[in-house]
């Protein structure tokens, strides 16, 4: 233990800072030593240039000056810029060299000026004035542009007075000149281009003249007819196809058969094949059963033929109409299915007997017509109402022909047009992705609905209870609005699965409305439960679009589609 304490002790003492410093060993360099005495020299030299000034007369400068070298006064002899002689440098300002006294450009030639016509002028060094002190006097020390009001006015009466004389002068010297191809003429008439024409007194045409007036008079009246024929016209004519138009009783062959009744309320879904009807040379763009019993089912077909069938009995087609130039678009039995409307694609919309095949009227704007619809109201079955190619839904009396409303507020080519609350309002879609409400009779819109994420909507159905609404949109999918007062979308009722963006597939209830149905793009015709909003069935109908389905209004469990394909399939 003695040995570890004197041991500690031994320690204590070597490390306290008094104790003596280490020896250590002498480093060895391996580099050959330097002789610094040139770059001592060197570093004195630099020091010595930085202090000293800059040469002026130095073209180079060889090192990097310090400010206070590069703003110091130049030494030597008197700078030529320097008026005092001594040396101010080539500068008295940071941004140059200001001289004692400045002039505009404006004020030098004022006085340049009046110094030549007046003999005076004003100093720019001070406030006195140099040159003839008399003239400065006479003149209140006015400039050449400082005229005396009384002096303007003085001018300007002898300038009037002498171009006066000049003009009387011209009027004797030069003689009245009748040729216009004259430079004499033309600057004697020439006029100024916002002076008003001289009122010609018109004098008796020659013969040459009136012939010519009548000609262009008759030519403008040919272009306005030209202009009134809106429509393509078309001689229209209907074949009628069946053994006799009235029977042995003396019933007319579209009068419903007396047993058409429906047994009950409840629909089924259609599973087979049934009938095909085939009398379309192209494809069928619409098809509408006859209302209330379907005995009847009309066709719109884009050879521009209508044509009606029999769905009871023979199931052969009944009768063709031919009127329209150009494919027929829309179709709209009236309330009692004797009269109905075609909208076709030559800009006319007519209205026929359905019996007889008579054309009673024919309408048109000048614009396609994509819908048409009657007035539901059976005291108001006159009443025409279209959605045009022109953003417009023009509204006609079909008594009379003439135009009686058009609802103007779509931004867009309008699609549909579908009444709801009792016929009071309807509602129509637009290529502009919005839907607008509007009371009957007036053209104001009472609810907008347009979203950023809504598609345009070609084809609309009311349910058969009236609350809801049901909304083909291109974006696959079929909403349901509420047809009451807000008319607001129902987001737990989507009808999804088929594919139908790109075509203006019909949307449809069953009678009972517990099934929805629709076509597709590829020749399906799809059916969804209205609860669940469940697929419940899909049936492949035709091989191109199948754009119309309709479910019979009677027959229970019988569906009727229509294709681009050109054929009508009943099934059941």
């Amino acid at each position: 233990m003695d040995l570890i304490q004197s041991y500690e002790e031994d320690e204590a003492v070597d490390s306290s800072p008094e104790s003596s410093p280490p020896r250590m060993l002498k480093a060895k360099s391996a580099a050959p030593e330097v002789d610094d005495t040139a770059l001592a020299l060197t570093v004195a030299n630099v020091n010595q240039l930085n202090s000293k000034p800059i040469n002026p007369t130095q073209h180079a400068v060889v090192f990097n000056p310090t400010y206070e070298q590069l703003w110091a006064p130049i030494y030597g002899p008197a700078h030529p810029y320097a008026k005092d002689g001594i040396a101010q440098g080539m500068r008295n300002h940071k941004l140059g060299f200001v001289e004692d006294a400045s002039i505009g450009s404006f004020a030098f030639e004022e006085q340049y000026n009046t110094f030549h016509k007046h003999g005076y002028a004003a100093d720019p060094s001070g406030m006195n004035y140099v040159g003839d002190v008399d003239a400065l006097m006479q003149n209140d020390g006015l400039s050449v542009y400082n005229i005396p009001q009384s002096e303007q006015k003085r001018r300007k009466i002898e300038r009037n007075k002498e171009e006066k004389e000049g003009e009387e002068k011209k009027e004797e010297i030069e003689p009245e000149v009748e040729n216009p191809a004259t430079e004499t003429w033309l600057r004697k008439n020439r006029k100024s281009p916002w002076s008003r024409k001289k009122e010609v007194v018109q004098g008796e045409l020659t013969e040459e003249q009136k012939k010519y007036a009548e000609d262009h008079a008759k030519k403008k009246e040919e272009k306005g007819q030209q202009g009134e024929a809106k429509g393509e016209h078309y001689a229209d004519k209907s074949t009628f196809h069946g053994k006799e138009e009235k029977d042995y009783q003396g019933r007319s062959w579209i009068e419903a058969p007396k047993d058409a009744k429906a047994n009950n309320d409840h629909c089924y879904i259609p599973k087979r094949l049934v009938h095909t009807w085939s009398g379309h040379t192209k494809g069928v763009s619409a098809i509408r059963f006859f209302p209330k019993h379907g005995h009847l089912l009309l066709s719109a077909g884009m050879d521009c033929k209508v044509k009606i069938w029999d769905v009871y009995n023979s199931g052969k087609c009944m009768r063709t109409y031919m009127g329209h130039a150009k494919a027929v678009r829309d179709i709209c039995f009236s309330n009692d299915g004797t009269k109905f409307l075609t909208a076709g694609y030559d800009k006319n919309i007519k209205y026929w007997d359905t019996e007889t095949g008579q054309v009673i009227s024919t309408f048109s704007t000048g614009k396609i017509p994509y819908v048409v619809k009657l007035n539901p109201d059976d005291d108001k079955q006159n009443i025409l109402l279209a959605g045009m190619s022109d953003k417009k839904i023009v509204q006609w009396d079909i008594n009379t022909g003439e135009i009686t409303q058009e609802y103007d507020q779509h931004l867009g080519a309008v699609n549909t047009i579908t009444f709801v609350d009792n016929n009071r309002r309807f509602v129509t879609s637009s290529d502009d992705k919005s839907l607008r409400v509007w009371e009957f009779g007036i053209p104001v819109v009472i609810k907008y609905i347009s979203e950023p994420h809504m598609h345009s909507m070609p084809s609309i159905s009311v349910h058969p209870n009236g609350n809801w609404l049901a909304a083909q949109s291109l974006d696959n999918q079929i909403l349901i609005y509420s047809t009451r007062e807000r008319f607001q979308l129902n987001k737990k009722k989507r009808f999804a699965g088929h594919i139908a963006a790109g075509y203006a597939c019909q949307v449809n209830f069953s009678p009972d409305g517990r099934f929805v149905m629709s076509g597709d793009g590829e020749g399906k015709c799809w059916f969804w439960d209205w609860k669940s909003c469940k697929v419940f069935r899909t049936l492949k109908c035709h091989n191109g679009v199948c754009i119309g389905a309709e479910w019979h209004p009677l027959e229970q469990s019988k569906v009727a589609t229509c294709g681009w394909d050109g054929l009508i399939k009943y099934w059941d």
